[in-house]
């Protein structure tokens, strides 16, 4: 009996210490194991840009005084329309010049052939004499030369009429450069000259600033360097998703068109494998502007109603906390596909069991009393 009261106190102490004593449970964020798509993905190594496949940077093919700016930044302007005019005083003339020599080398021809014509009327009639033995030898040979230097005056003429048309076409020619046109539809995205700027052409094997930048906002795509490592798995025709921190609550869909044949060697400890992508439906450079940053997620392989949890309740060695009857269990699982946000689970777990999300949390470990933390807002849906 003398042992009877201290197995009590002792029995006593073990209940109060986990039933009035026992620590509070902690409140843990969960979320159900349950079907979903799960996609196998790579992401870009460093940030991918927004590029416009129609962009040009037109400079001037001669030289000029700029007079007029027909369209400024920011400007839409459709193709052939023109966007600056230089000074034209000079080509003009030049036109003037070439049209009136070309008059004057059609009086000429016209001039010519008439003479032509003449001699040979003249010619076709004293042949008649000369059969008829009334005409000399010697007078037949004069007229029949007559004749062939007035032929090849008039070819001459036509000659010249043809060259002075030539030039007339060259005059045009040089009088349109005075005019900077749009060569597709598009927006003008810098304008590096104002009224009064002398603007001058490249000169040999070198390249002066462009007067206008073209931007056709209607053929985006992106451009990104992806990992060395994800070459041999990055093929064209991929789907993409497709964000840009400017719209960080779009996805947009794309799909790869281009994967280069090499891999960029600049910098010998990142490696990068520049690949294209084609942004799929309707989008402008007014929704993703062409110099944006953008981050590309290539979806290598994609599995539909699959048993997942999200990526952030993994622990290591393919295990996660279970919130089962008030305590944290932990359970071995096998993973199938994953990426940064879920996880194909493919035993070890049914659909509707409770996994922790929130493991960073102090005291989060098997064995723990836990209840579900009343605000579970911040759950992965």
């Amino acid at each position: 009996m003398r042992w009877a009261i201290p197995a009590a106190l002792m029995l006593a102490g073990v209940v109060l210490r986990y039933t009035v004593f026992a620590p509070d449970a902690l409140e843990v964020r969960v979320t159900p194991v349950e079907r979903g798509v799960v996609e196998s993905t790579v992401t870009n190594s460093k940030a991918g840009t927004v590029k416009a496949r129609r962009r040009s940077r037109i400079a001037a093919e001669i030289g000029g005084r700029v007079v007029a700016i027909v369209h400024r930044e920011g400007a839409r302007v459709e193709d052939g329309e023109v966007i600056v005019r230089l000074n034209d005083t000079t080509q003009v003339a030049q036109l003037e010049l070439a049209r009136e020599g070309m008059a004057v080398a059609r009086a000429r021809r016209q001039e010519a052939c008439l003479r032509r014509d003449r001699a040979q009327r003249e010619l076709e009639r004293n042949r008649k004499l000369a059969e008829s033995n009334v005409l000399s030898e010697d007078r037949l040979d004069a007229l029949e030369y007559s004749y062939d230097s007035a032929r090849v005056t008039c070819d001459g003429a036509r000659a010249e009429l043809a060259q002075a048309a030539a030039q007339v076409r060259s005059a045009e020619a040089e009088l349109a450069k005075t005019l900077i046109h749009a060569p597709f539809a598009g927006v003008v995205a810098e304008l590096n000259v104002e009224v009064g700027e002398w603007v001058t052409p490249s000169p040999p094997l070198l390249t002066s600033p462009a007067v206008v930048d073209l931007i056709d906002p209607e053929s985006i795509y992106v451009a990104a360097p992806m990992d060395e490592v994800d070459s041999g798995a990055i093929r064209v025709g991929l789907p993409v998703k497709l964000t840009v921190d400017s719209r960080p609550d779009e996805v947009f869909a794309g799909r790869v068109s281009r994967v280069a044949p090499y891999v960029l060697d600049i910098e010998a400890q990142n490696r990068t494998l520049e690949i294209e992508v084609e942004i799929a439906g309707r989008v402008s450079g007014e929704a993703l502007l062409p110099g944006t940053s953008a981050d590309v997620e290539v979806v290598l392989e994609t599995r539909e109603e699959v048993l997942r949890v999200p990526t952030s309740a993994l622990l290591q060695n393919q295990r996660v906390l279970v919130l089962a009857n008030g305590k944290l269990e932990e359970r071995s699982i096998d993973l199938g596909l994953r990426n940064w946000r879920y996880a194909e689970v493919r035993a070890g777990v049914a659909e509707g069991e409770a996994v922790v999300v929130s493991l960073d949390d102090v005291g989060i470990e098997a064995g723990a009393r836990a209840v579900v933390a009343p605000d579970d807002s911040d759950a992965i849906p």
